[in-house]
C-alpha cells in the first residue's frame, strides 16, 4: 500500500506544505476496483485532429492535474465539465472528454481526489468510499471546478457556454455544481444521489 511517505520525494519541500499539493500525473488505464471488467472495454476515441492530454490547473492550495481535450484550430469552444464516479479520472473519463471534443467542446475531467488519495490504486469500492470520497469536501470541490472553468478561459474557451456532466458520484457533483454556479447553462447526471455521507 502507498503511503503519503512514498511521495514525498515528488513534491519541492520549498514550495508545498501539508496543506499544499502537487499531482504530476493521472496515471493511465482503469481503476483497479473496475477490473477486470473496463480493461476489457474496447471503446476508444483517438486524440486526431485534438488538441488532449493532462494540463495542471492552478487551484486555491496548489495544481490540480486534469485531463483536457479539445478541437485543434478551434476558439470560443462550450465548456464542458467531466466529473468521474467514485474511481478518479481514468480512462472512460478521458474517453469521454475526447468524444465531447471531437463534437466541438472543451472538455475537462479533473482529478477531484488529489488532496484525498489515488482511488485508482485501491481495489474495494468500501475502502474507496471509506478513505477517499468521504472525506473529499463538496466545498472544495466546488472550489476546484470553478478553477478548472477560469483555467479554460484563459485557453481561449468560452466560460458563457458552460455544462457540466458527471458519473455516479459525479452525477451528485453535477447536481451541486449547477447549484453553486449560476453560470452553468446545462447538466447531465449519469445517476449519482442527491445526499452526501
Amino acid at each position: 500500500m502507498t503511503t503519503e511517505s512514498d511521495f514525498d520525494s515528488l513534491v519541492p519541500a520549498q514550495r508545498f506544505d501539508r496543506r499544499s499539493f502537487l499531482v504530476t500525473s493521472l496515471g493511465a488505464g482503469f481503476a483497479l476496483a473496475t477490473q477486470p471488467i473496463m480493461a476489457q472495454t474496447a471503446i476508444t476515441t483517438d486524440a486526431v485532429g485534438l488538441l488532449a492530454g493532462e494540463v495542471k490547473v492552478p487551484v486555491s492550495d496548489g495544481e490540480m492535474v486534469a485531463y483536457r481535450a479539445a478541437p485543434v484550430g478551434v476558439t470560443r469552444q462550450p465548456v464542458v465539465l467531466v466529473v468521474s464516479e467514485i474511481f478518479g479520472a481514468h480512462e472512460y473519463i478521458r474517453d469521454t472528454c475526447r468524444r465531447l471534443a471531437k463534437l466541438g467542446y472543451f472538455a475537462i475531467g479533473p482529478d477531484l481526489f488529489a488532496r484525498q488519495g489515488d482511488p485508482r490504486q485501491i481495489a474495494s469500492i468500501p475502502e474507496i468510499l471509506d478513505k477517499i470520497t468521504g472525506k473529499t469536501p463538496d466545498a472544495q470541490v466546488m472550489g476546484d471546478l470553478d478553477a478548472c472553468v477560469a483555467w479554460a478561459a484563459k485557453q481561449g474557451a468560452d466560460n458563457g457556454r458552460l455544462a457540466v456532466t458527471g458519473f455516479c458520484w459525479g452525477g451528485r457533483i453535477t447536481w451541486l455544481y449547477a447549484a453553486h454556479n449560476p453560470a452553468v447553462k446545462a447538466g447531465v447526471a449519469w445517476y449519482g444521489k442527491l445526499v452526501g455521507p
